[in-house]
């Protein structure tokens, strides 16, 4: 009798609950009101794009790898050195040649000057011009013909990533602006340069690589950065233009709010809409710049809480 007693005390107390939560939370429903603005339709450029990542990678990357097996005895260039063809990057002696003058260096200064006039280094030549892009090797280390000493770059480059549904809009010579990840507020002019003819599957996506050249490679740019790639599809000048919110559509028909100013309420006109980017729309015909639109849009909001206080806690009045 005792436990049946308990037992419907916590199921009312449970239902107690239920109730007054259910009532806080339809009291803190969202609630929603419109906002009207007048805009301006206003000319400007606009342009679509096709976006996509890419890798900064070199153009020709070239391993420099010493003749013979030895040691490094000289560096002459840092990383980020710019070198042309037959330009000394190091001097280095061959394994016996090290030993010879290890030796004679117990000999005495006259010994050692000897053999390294007799007993000439090995120079290591650039094959090409372009930019030393790893140069880690120090003096004295040992190396061997497998070992790359050096590693250069003819020119810096942006390989693309682009799916197999957008390749067909990319072409030979076309714009494109480059976004590093590392410097996003820097925007590089670039043009595409190859369209690779062999696909890749990247997560279970078939891509086609595009390999873009940096009208002028920034100092910034580093070989391994990620970028983003924006394709110039089309560009336009001088258009009529609109945010691209005020332009609606109802079934095949895109049309415009108009103001009738103080004259009654704003009629509905249909529009030829061309391009749009992220932002705005090209207006064709419909609309000119002395019109004025109108834009709805509605903000939702949490409503205060009355007095800002916890239903679950007891309501203590003041005296």
């Amino acid at each position: 009798m005792k436990n049946k007693f308990w037992m419907r005390s916590f199921w009312a107390a449970v239902l107690a609950a239920a109730i007054l939560l259910s009532t806080f939370l339809a009291g803190r429903r969202t609630s929603s009101r419109e906002i009207v603005r007048e805009i301006k339709p206003f000319r400007g450029a606009i342009e679509t794009a096709i976006t996509t990542t890419g890798t900064i990678l070199p153009k020709n990357r070239l391993e420099i790898k010493p003749p013979v097996n030895g040691r490094i005895e000289q560096v002459l260039i840092k990383e980020g050195a710019q070198v042309k063809v037959a330009d000394i990057l190091a001097w280095m002696s061959s394994t016996e040649r090290a030993a010879l003058l290890d030796s004679a260096r117990g000999q005495g200064e006259e010994t050692l000057r000897y053999w390294e006039d007799a007993y000439k280094p090995i120079p290591l030549l650039a094959p090409i011009d372009g930019e030393v892009i790893v140069a880690t090797t120090q003096p004295g280390q040992s190396v061997m013909t497998n070992d790359a000493v050096f590693v250069l770059s003819d020119h810096l480059i942006v390989r693309a990533q682009v799916d197999e549904t957008d390749i067909g809009k990319i072409s030979l010579g076309q714009k494109a602006t480059v976004t590093l990840d590392a410097y996003p507020e820097t925007k590089i002019q670039a043009r595409v340069e190859h369209i690779y003819y062999e696909s890749k599957a990247v997560n279970n996506v078939t891509i086609y690589e595009v390999d873009l050249v940096p009208e002028e490679v920034p100092p910034s740019f580093r070989s391994g950065m990620n970028a983003s790639c924006d394709f110039i599809e089309e560009r336009r000048e001088g258009v009529l233009l609109v945010p691209s919110e005020a332009v609606q559509k109802d079934k095949a028909e895109s049309f415009v709010w108009v103001s009738q100013g103080l004259s009654g309420e704003p009629v509905r006109r249909p529009v030829t809409p061309g391009i749009s980017d992220d932002k705005n729309t090209q207006v064709i015909s419909g609309v000119n710049e002395n019109d004025t639109l109108i834009l709805k849009t509605k903000k939702y909001s949490l409503p205060k809480d009355a007095g800002g206080t916890n239903p679950f806690m007891p309501n203590r009045r003041r005296s």
